[in-house]
């Protein structure tokens, strides 16, 4: 899961080097505002899974490893 994760960062994010797993994704640049409702769009479609808006709190995306545990939860 986590591997899918980072592939689908990098491609929001147009970079090539993976983020680590406690990085803070927004203060590194991989994802800004405009960025996350794009990557939200791309978890629910890679994991099939409904994130509500409810949820569309940035500290929620704020790492890797805190998508891996949203994910695990939503699925």
């Amino acid at each position: 899961m986590r591997q899918k994760i980072i592939a689908l960062i990098l491609n929001v994010s147009k970079r090539d080097i993976a983020p680590e797993p406690e990085e803070s994704l927004f203060d590194s640049g991989y994802l800004d505002s405009f960025a996350l409702p794009e990557m939200v769009c791309e978890l629910e479609r890679e994991f099939a899974i409904r994130v509500p808006d409810a949820d569309l709190n940035p500290r929620q995306f704020e790492t890797v490893a805190r998508i891996e545990s949203y994910v695990a939860r939503r699925g």
